[in-house]
């Protein structure tokens, strides 16, 4: 009788580690979705600031260092946060 308790106590536990891990699962799914809608709209505004570059030098073949620098620091602001979320998704 006292294995059957011993069981019935193991079963118990194994139940709340499944329902826990369970939760847990479910946590980081939403985690994941909304670090990919995140990437998503990231992805969007370098492909936004893409067309702006693309049309400035189209438009003004020679850019001046200042507007270049202020592109430059712009691209590098959006691919930082870029790697910041995949640095996130890839813990």
């Amino acid at each position: 009788m006292q294995e059957l308790n011993q069981l019935q106590d193991k079963l118990a536990l194994l139940l709340k580690k499944h329902a826990t891990l369970k939760a847990e699962n479910k946590r980081l799914k939403d985690n994941i979705g909304e670090q990919s809608n995140a990437i998503d709209t990231l992805n969007a505004k370098v492909e936004t600031m893409e067309q702006r570059v693309l049309s400035t030098q189209l438009g003004n073949p020679s850019l001046n260092n200042e507007e270049k620098e202020i592109m430059r620091k712009q691209l590098d602001i959006v691919i930082g946060e870029i790697d910041k979320i995949l640095t996130k998704l890839n813990d």
